[in-house]
């Protein structure tokens, strides 16, 4: 493949020899999660005519993440509905999926990808889709039985076998993945204390006010938060976990732990081909590595943003969704800069958390709704301009929110507070404000 340039716009270029060549390129797709099969897909949805190698390292075709702290571990759905497309999808759309297989090498100079069963792809456009890790805790005690991590299938499926067996969990980490965890383990009567390194739920991604509504409304479900504080160990009787310490000395009693601090991007892969990471594989503006034959996306991307200053590496569906087409796109010739709005969700029993833009380095917040109830707003200001929207069970005010952000419409502090301004109205809202700073 040429420097710049697509397959489809090589064979634009060039006539029927070109048409005939852009047929037999291979795009080699490292990662089955949802950036690399969003990339297959819409390689074939854009009538891409060329070989499409997906290869994923679990042993399962792709599937949906989302689903596992909350409805498939609750049992409302099952492990067969999981999937992103049916087992006959991959065949019918000529997709060559490789599971169980994880990628060691990567020859640029040849353009070879090597797996671990020593076979070799060779590739025209190597698209890494690497995903992220669970963030090891590096205390004693973590390899008691009872203990367990919430991101993959498998994982999953432990812990929904355990739940109904338990009376106790201690979720380490107050994020996104350990609250959702923390919500459905009531829901099977577990009691569950949460024990956080920092003084509010959720501290990396939410303000300050919406943290409170979560620390507020959690404790009101009966979850316990501790804050302020880190472990030392796990402790237990045999091989079985029975409790957690903390640097405090207190032992919280226990019979399974769910560990949930954060993630590690996979970037081996890329650093051993000498590609730049930066936490995460660093790319530009159509998410093009360095080498213009690879491609980075999803967790494992570092780039920058519209909506941010200096690179950012974004964890979520969305940004895996939206990076896979924008690939997609510039491989069958349709390349565009990657300026999507961040959003992110997260559903803890009733509240559902919908965050848009990327709120980072706020210094000032405005709240639009009753901050004591369950449905408001917190507007995340930098000087004059609108960073993000946060809000919970307001649907109507994120997708506004993320209209308003992505049109680069700036909203006053005092038109964000007003219920009576229309939220909803971009039109409005760009004659009532002026353009937003850079």
């Amino acid at each position: 493949m040429l420097a710049g340039r697509s397959v489809v716009e090589h064979g634009r270029r060039n006539g029927v020899r070109g048409q005939i060549q852009m047929s037999q390129q291979t795009v080699a797709i490292v990662g089955a999660g949802l950036g690399g099969f969003q990339v297959a897909s819409v390689l074939r949805d854009l009538r891409f005519p060329g070989r499409v190698v997906l290869v994923g390292d679990e042993p399962h075709a792709p599937y949906h993440r989302p689903p596992l702290s909350k409805a498939f571990l609750l049992g409302t759905t099952e492990e067969s509905k999981l999937g992103m497309r049916p087992p006959t999808f991959y065949a019918d759309n000529r997709v060559e999926l490789i599971t169980g297989k994880r990628a060691v090498a990567v020859d640029r100079a040849h353009r070879k990808l090597a797996l671990e069963d020593d076979s070799v792809i060779q590739y025209d456009h190597l698209v890494l889709a690497t995903g992220a890790r669970n963030r090891p805790l590096p205390v004693p005690g973590t390899d008691l039985s009872g203990v367990h991590f919430l991101r993959t299938v498998d994982e999953a499926r432990m812990l929904r076998a355990s739940l109904g067996h338990v009376k106790r969990a201690v979720v380490i980490g107050a994020g996104f993945i350990g609250l959702e965890f923390a919500a459905s383990a009531l829901k099977y009567g577990v009691d569950v204390t949460v024990i956080e390194v920092a003084n509010r739920p959720m501290a990396r991604a939410l303000s300050v006010p919406m943290s409170a509504v979560f620390a507020r409304e959690l404790t009101k479900m009966n979850v316990r938060l501790l804050f302020n504080t880190q472990v030392m160990r796990l402790v237990g009787e045999g091989a079985k976990v029975t409790g957690v310490e903390t640097v405090e000395g207190q032992v919280v009693p226990c019979d399974l732990v769910v560990i949930g601090i954060g993630v590690i991007p996979n970037v081996e892969l890329a650093a051993t081909c000498n590609l730049d990471v930066q936490n995460g594989i660093v790319v530009d503006e159509q998410l093009l590595t360095a080498d213009p034959n690879i491609s980075a996306i999803g967790d494992c991307a570092a780039h920058s943003s519209a909506h941010a200053d200096g690179i950012v590496r974004i964890e979520s569906v969305q940004n895996a969704t939206d990076q896979g087409r924008c690939v997609a796109g510039r491989i069958a010739g349709r390349p565009s800069r990657f300026t999507a709005v961040p959003w992110f969700w997260s559903d803890q029993g009733d509240l559902k958390l919908q965050i848009a833009g990327l709120t980072a380095g706020c210094d000032r917040t405005v709240v639009r709704g009753d901050p004591a109830g369950t449905s408001c707003a917190v507007f995340c200001f930098r000087g004059e301009r609108l960073l993000g929207v946060e809000t919970v069970n307001r649907p109507a005010d994120h997708m506004a929110a993320r209209r308003l952000i992505g049109n680069h419409v700036s909203l006053t502090a005092e038109q964000a507070a007003d219920e009576r301004f229309d939220l909803k109205q971009p039109g409005a809202a760009a004659a009532l404000s002026r353009p937003s700073q850079p």
